[in-house]
């Protein structure tokens, strides 16, 4: 008698959880699964007026597509092109292992003009990964007084772990720094990998959360600096290779690496996504998504969300490029080191 009571005292406390965390059942239709993301979007998403959204003018042409008669299929392919209007690829839209992530196409298109093989067969020399980091590998250029250092992402177990990197390091004339394909991670990463290379303590960015029904409602701006309390980094003339792949974390990054004097970007463009996300949100058929929440500006109070870092040399590689053992783009650092600086 105990045990059932008890049991049902546990079947109680979990229900009476689950409503509170999820609140009032929604129906489950078309119409109301559309009404409760776009709504949520409204109320939440940061980057409508920075990515110049008209959030309303979409309401209004995708609205009347909907009804309850569509099938699912009909009803993902309706929303996925709603969402691909904001271009961020940090909405996404999730039906278990499918997703649809906004504005993703060009990153994943660059895949084709990278391979890490390639580097290490034809270009590196003694290439070391560090196990501990995953993908943080490291090498001589082969028949130059170059290092290079390929970053995979932002996540990893011990970041300071660059510092002995760049001791291994320390005999070459200049670094080359690949973040190509670089899938983001933790913010505190990039700034740690990039406390490396120091030449100083720079203002780069401010970050923003948006806390009001209005589209422009944020909290007060939370000031960024790259780290200085370096004793010995490393500030020769350093090359950082991106592509379209390189991704928030790795544009973090980005803003960090191009305050330092000696730092030059070269390859092409970069996502131009930099926001933290939401939470896990939830639909009643199922589907989960996330969304954008902050705006990140630079210290002249633009942003490039939406544009990605542009650098200062531009060069892609194509499919073409690697199928025939070529990486223009690490190529194209070879000779702008050479031109710029006379290292070879």
């Amino acid at each position: 008698m105990k045990k059932r009571a008890f049991l049902s005292i546990i079947s109680f406390l979990t229900v009476a959880c689950e409503t509170a965390f999820l609140g009032e059942e929604e129906e489950n239709n078309n119409t109301n699964v559309f009404e409760i993301f776009w709504n949520d979007l409204d109320k939440h998403y940061s980057l409508f007026t920075v990515r110049n959204i008209d959030w309303d003018m979409l309401y209004q042409a995708y609205r009347p597509q909907v009804n309850d008669d569509l099938s699912e299929d009909e009803l993902w392919t309706m929303m996925s092109n709603l969402v691909e209007h904001l271009d961020d690829s940090h909405t996404t839209l999730y039906d278990g292992d499918k997703r649809y992530k906004s504005g993703y196409a060009l990153n994943e298109q660059s895949i084709a003009g990278f391979d890490a093989d390639l580097i290490t067969s034809k270009y590196v020399e003694g290439a070391t990964q560090v196990t501990t980091e995953g993908e943080l590998y490291f090498g001589k250029v082969k028949g130059k007084e170059i290092g290079y250092i390929y970053l995979g992402s932002m996540n990893g177990n011990n970041p300071g772990v660059i510092d002995e990197v760049l001791q291994k390091l320390d005999s070459y004339q200049a670094i080359i720094l690949d973040v190509r394909q670089n899938t983001g991670g933790d913010d505190r990463y990039s700034a740690r990998i990039a406390q490396a290379f120091a030449d100083g303590k720079h203002l780069i960015y401010t970050v923003q959360t948006r806390n009001g029904p209005g589209h422009d409602d944020f909290d007060e701006k939370k000031l960024y600096y790259t780290r200085n309390d370096n004793a010995n980094p490393y500030t020769r003339p350093v090359v950082v290779l991106t592509d379209r792949r390189t991704i928030s974390a790795g544009e973090i990054f980005l803003l960090h690496m191009k305050s330092f004097a000696h730092v030059t970007q070269i390859g092409d463009t970069t996502a131009g996504d930099f926001s933290t996300v939401s939470n896990m949100r939830f639909l009643p058929n199922g589907w989960t998504y996330v969304y954008s929440i902050q705006k990140f500006l630079l210290p002249n109070g633009t942003s490039l969300d939406g544009v990605g870092h542009v650098p200062a040399v531009y060069i892609k590689n194509t499919a073409s490029d690697i199928d025939a053992s070529v990486d223009s783009v690490l190529e194209g650092a070879f000779d702008y080191l050479y031109s710029a600086h006379g290292i070879e």
